[in-house]
């Protein structure tokens, strides 16, 4: 009985790693068709969202059925966590898609005459997700509770483009709705960096039992 859900553990955490490799793709992919004005790759990102929702489907079937059969408190910490972790990887996959579909208007318009520093947002996103999904593989605690704080340095970028982008509006009239599509893009970014750190508290729970969701937002 013991090898038996030991086994329904490993497929889970399989099904899991290739959820989390699609999503981290549909990330750097909604990126990519943003930077680049890749309408095509931004049709592709937003069809290949149901993909994600069906990982989410089948793990949170998986995890229902394991449940049931969980011998020891840890394994009841680690199938609920997977599924709080397919739960936030399924709403980056999300905000991939409204990346994409930002993209895809763009894409039909003129560039807006501003630098902006999008891919150093989607870099520090994209790293934080990575980053806890490798503290989960490891159970890293330690590595996970480093990850919390950095939300922060996202959050400030986003807000210092956000500014930019509302003082072109202002003087460039002509770009608002232009310039409306990077604020979204770059709030989704900023959203996808919040879920890495929803991932990352969600180990620390793991790990140690410990729920830190709070007291480290302070």
């Amino acid at each position: 009985m013991e090898n038996h859900f030991e086994a329904g553990l490993e497929d889970l955490r399989r099904k899991l790693l290739l959820m989390a490799s699609r999503t981290e793709a549909a990330v750097n992919d909604a990126v990519q068709s943003l930077m680049q004005r890749n309408r095509d790759l931004a049709v592709k990102v937003r069809a290949d969202d149901d993909i994600i929702d069906q990982f989410e489907m089948e793990i949170d079937e998986m995890a229902i059925q394991l449940l049931a059969k969980a011998p020891l408190a840890s394994n009841l910490r680690l199938v609920t966590v997977t599924m709080k972790v397919s739960q936030n990887l399924e709403r980056i996959g999300d905000e991939a898609t409204k990346i994409a579909k930002r993209a895809r208007d763009l894409a039909q318009e003129p560039p807006v005459n501003l630098v902006l520093d999008l891919p150093r947002l989607a870099g520090m996103a994209l790293s934080m997700v990575k980053d806890s999904l490798d503290a989960f593989v490891q159970r890293d605690s330690a590595a996970a509770r480093a990850i919390v704080p950095r939300d922060k340095e996202v959050d400030a970028l986003n807000r210092d483009m956000h500014t930019a982008l509302t003082q072109h509006m202002m003087e460039h009239g002509d770009t608002i709705a232009r310039c409306l599509h990077w604020i979204v893009a770059a709030k989704s970014l900023e959203r996808i960096a919040d879920h890495a750190k929803n991932i990352a508290e969600e180990v620390v729970y793991l790990c140690e039992a410990q729920d830190i969701r709070h007291n480290l937002r302070r």
